[in-house]
């Protein structure tokens, strides 16, 4: 009987899995079943040009994943019972419950709106698709003049109220923030940063929390009211709350916890990756949820498996950052170079080569996905019967 591998999500780290594992197995020793809700492969990272009006290029899985042996199902997740190993989803034909021998589990993050009264009903976000549209015909629909608010001063932040700057420079763009303007960057990076939005006539409001949402306006801790005809909030990501519903263990964010192999330290035939995965990167700090630390988690989880279940020992390689990549527009970028542990040190890339740079990551990163199992050795090892991964040693942590 074929080891059954279920891949839960396909978005960088789902995707990136599931070929990486059917690059390395063979087909007739395992069945994998890349499960997820969305026909095509959605950019996340370009979310802020869709909300601004261009289109991306559309990357259809059964184009992508055509001839490597990996079952697509299109089909939302509703609940995973990791004590009966399986899945249940619903497909547009009714509801199914799904077997698995490994479970690879990719869930993701959305918006997280952090109870903000007002929020859920009036701010618009752009953790995925649905909510970039959403947002793209609020901005389609507002007249020169009118004031928008963008909430957060992280790189989602940042990068939405650019390009909507810059494509729009018609409307009357704000960023509100908690703390200080790049305050996590170098000086190099802040002083670009400053010039850039400044050209781009961005009008920024510093150490200003924001404590209520309402339709026309946004209000802030001291009770500064900011009139915003089209508020987008992007302080952060929430994990998907399927994990938190099961026995798993997982954190108080309800990221699975998982020890260097990406495994499940409570349920070891359970793989968590990306976003949904609780990962200890250097210095003891939790990896931040972002594509360069969801596709690394991916790639270890994906040969932890294989190397698991064809008698090998599971690899574990240090997972660390090198830099920051801030797409500022079109026509403007920020690279900021850090530490292993994602402290920014003095040099930085700014201009058009950081903007170019930035759009080679995004287009590598793409690009990877959509040719999941190119470049990855053809010689696929056979699985040792009655092997899995719950009777494998543990890797250490990375």
């Amino acid at each position: 009987m074929k080891h059954r591998i279920i891949v839960l999500g396909a978005g960088y780290t789902g995707a990136s899995a599931a070929g990486r594992l059917a690059r390395r197995l063979r087909r007739e020793d395992v069945a994998i079943t890349l499960v997820t809700a969305e026909p095509d492969f959605v950019e996340r990272v370009r979310m802020h040009q869709l909300a601004t009006g261009q289109d991306l290029r559309p990357r259809p899985f059964g184009e992508m994943f055509a001839g490597t042996g990996v079952e697509l199902r299109f089909a939302q997740v509703t609940g995973v019972d990791v004590g009966r190993r399986t899945v249940a989803v619903t497909e547009s034909d009714g509801a199914e419950e799904l077997e698995y021998d490994s479970l690879v589990y990719a869930l993701g993050s959305g918006w997280n709106s952090q109870g903000v009264p007002g929020t859920d009903e009036h701010a618009y976000e752009i953790a995925g698709r649905p909510g970039a549209l959403r947002l793209r015909e609020r901005l389609a629909g507002l007249d020169a003049g009118a004031p928008v608010v963008v909430i957060g001063g992280g790189l989602t932040g940042l990068e939405a109220a650019t390009e909507i700057a810059e494509t729009r420079p018609d409307l009357d763009v704000a960023l509100a923030i908690r703390g200080g303007l790049g305050d996590t960057l170098s000086p190099k990076g802040r002083q670009h940063l400053r010039k850039v939005l400044a050209h781009l006539g961005i009008t920024v409001h510093e150490h200003s929390a924001v404590t209520a949402v309402e339709a026309d306006r946004v209000t802030t801790a001291d009770g500064t009211s900011l009139p915003s005809a089209a508020t987008v909030w992007t302080t952060g990501f929430a994990v998907h709350p399927i994990a938190k519903a099961t026995a798993l263990e997982v954190s108080d964010t309800g990221q699975i916890v998982v020890d260097g192999a990406m495994r499940s330290v409570s349920h070891p035939d359970v793989y968590a990756i990306g976003d949904a995965a609780l990962v200890q990167g250097p210095g003891d700090k939790p990896l931040r949820m972002s594509c360069a630390s969801g596709i690394p988690t991916a790639w270890q989880a994906a040969d932890s498996i294989a190397a698991t279940l064809t008698g090998g020992k599971p690899p574990t390689v240090p997972l660390r950052y090198f830099n920051q990549c801030i797409s500022l527009g079109r026509r403007e970028g920020l690279i900021q170079y850090v530490t292993a542990d994602d402290r920014a040190v003095r040099a930085a890339l700014t201009g058009r080569l950081a903007a170019l740079y930035k759009e080679l990551v995004c287009k590598g990163a793409a690009w990877g996905v959509a040719n999941p199992t190119f470049g990855l050795p053809s010689k696929r090892r056979p699985v040792v019967q009655n092997r899995t991964p719950a009777t494998a040693p543990v890797a250490e942590s990375a």
